[in-house]
């Protein structure tokens, strides 16, 4: 066997052996992320409320003042995993999965502002035991502003990861990505006949298919396929990255009761809370994060709002807060997962404020 020979060889294999590590990556990505976390002191556990509401959370171990994190629509607390170690060194953490998410009860009664938020104020008071610095990704965000708002008493100061402040009010949701590519698509699902998997209903009909072209097809194939022998698995491409895996990963997740997102769009969710209002009311130290993503520009051709909040959102949240830093950082709406590190120290920050 010559030289040459034996060298293309050689590359073939290594070849292989990549390409095998990034598929295996782009499917498993957060596989070990995840189960890794219980061995820095994390424990599951379930309380049941009065109400009949059974919230689900995870807990670390006591190394500070007590954290709560309220993640966004469509993951549960486990969506925290690359931040929760190097966290957990410095504070008591619970994360707690949303009504309607994870393992938490899935009750659309209970999927407004104000029952969320008053089962989580009495999670602080009779879990947690004592007031607590809070966290809330995107949706949760909004979550938190209520809490604190409404309980002060509880909260010892705060922090709005990229919350949807003021573009998810009526006459200006309309007009964001999340309203047209996940809540106008949950509600148009919930009052069709024709398709029962709403993955497949939201890949067909998705604001991306357009934009991606034949890919696009592609990926409905491979979904209508993979449902048949996984009905109830996230779906992903090995071939594309997790950032894609995104776009349609809580359309995927079978553990996130779509009738959450019917309630931002028809409104339900903000019953009887006004977000300037609110925002007005809380005395704490805040922390208001805005991710603005240079990859992307603010709106699409057609005035889409692609990001949670627009700069001027962020701007005029900051001016309500009486006591806020607002920190504007390159990133997609995930900060905490795609910008981990400084995620961990922004969060950190709070004590001093």
């Amino acid at each position: 066997m010559n030289t040459l020979l034996i060298i293309c060889l050689i590359l073939i294999i290594v070849l292989v052996i990549v390409l095998s590590i990034y598929f295996y990556y782009n499917l498993h990505h957060d596989r070990n992320l995840k189960n890794k976390i219980f061995s820095f002191g994390f424990n599951e556990k379930q309380i049941g409320l009065s109400n009949g509401t059974i919230l689900h959370y995870g807990e670390g171990p006591q190394n500070g003042e007590p954290l709560l994190l309220i993640h966004g629509q469509g993951v549960d607390w486990k969506s925290y995993a690359k931040v929760l170690p190097e966290l957990s060194k410095h504070f008591h953490i619970y994360a707690v999965d949303c009504h309607g998410h994870g393992k938490s009860s899935k009750n659309p009664k209970s999927y407004t502002a104000e029952r969320m938020g008053t089962d989580f104020v009495w999670f602080v008071e009779n879990v947690i035991g004592k007031p607590a610095y809070i966290s809330g990704h995107s949706s949760g965000g909004l979550l938190t502003v209520w809490i604190a708002a409404n309980s002060p008493k509880n909260v010892k100061g705060m922090m709005l990861e990229d919350p949807p402040l003021f573009s998810t009010e009526k006459g200006r949701s309309e007009k964001t990505y999340a309203w047209v590519d996940s809540f106008r698509l949950i509600h148009q699902f919930h009052r069709q006949n024709e398709e029962t998997d709403y993955l497949i209903y939201y890949l067909k009909n998705s604001y991306w298919k357009e934009k991606f072209g034949k890919l696009w097809d592609a990926i409905i194939r491979q979904a209508t396929t993979f449902r048949k022998k996984n009905p109830t698995g996230i779906f992903r491409v090995f071939y594309l990255p997790p950032s894609l895996h995104k776009i349609w990963e809580s359309a995927s997740n079978n553990d996130y009761d779509k009738y959450f997102g019917e309630s931002f769009y028809d409104f339900s969710w903000f019953d009887n809370f006004e977000q300037a209002d609110a925002l007005a009311k809380i005395q704490c130290p805040s922390i208001l994060i805005y991710a603005k993503n240079s990859k992307w520009e603010p709106y699409d051709e057609n005035g889409i709002l692609l990001g949670a909040m627009s700069e001027d959102d962020a701007n005029l949240a900051h001016q309500i807060l009486s006591q806020n830093k607002l920190v504007t950082i390159d990133s997609g709406h995930g900060v905490h997962d795609e910008k981990p590190k400084e995620f961990i120290e922004i969060t950190k920050s709070i004590l001093d404020q």
